[in-house]
């Protein structure tokens, strides 16, 4: 059994998954500084101050004047504000990455063409190689 784990263990696919992982959490840590110390600042310059965390609906219609005060009463309350800051983290996270993302783009050389290997035949227009002097399909003379 020792040795069947060890051999799934050493698989390429799973020691690349490990790898995926440690560098995503990397990543995680990278992207989350890029929001929380750059991106967000400049946002709250635009937008003010946003906090939707204090929009509820208390479900048994009494009214309390914040969600703190609606959860120490212990009533059910439908956290509307709290899903909305979750959804700007979210969006804010999707476009810093994506802006991440297009930076390194950017970064990458162009791949070079591969080198043609091989040319078309005058006659039958099949695909034969580049040092070929006779089609191996229509037995055609071609040009070098």
């Amino acid at each position: 059994m020792f040795k069947e784990f060890k051999t799934f263990i050493m698989r390429g696919n799973v020691l690349d998954m490990a790898v995926g992982i440690i560098i995503g959490a990397a990543f995680g840590k990278i992207v989350t500084s890029f929001v929380t110390d750059v991106l967000t600042p400049v946002l709250s310059l635009g937008m003010g101050k946003v906090d939707f965390s204090n929009l509820f609906l208390v479900l048994n219609g009494d009214s309390y004047p914040t969600l703190d005060a609606a959860k120490a009463a212990g009533v059910a309350t439908l956290n509307y504000g709290t899903f909305l800051n979750v959804v700007l983290d979210f969006v804010i996270v999707a476009f810093s990455i994506f802006l991440i993302i297009k930076a390194a783009n950017k970064l990458k050389r162009a791949e070079e063409p591969a080198p043609v290997t091989t040319k078309e035949c005058p006659e039958c227009c099949s695909s034969i190689p580049m040092k070929a002097r006779k089609c191996a399909h229509c037995g055609s003379a071609v040009a070098s």
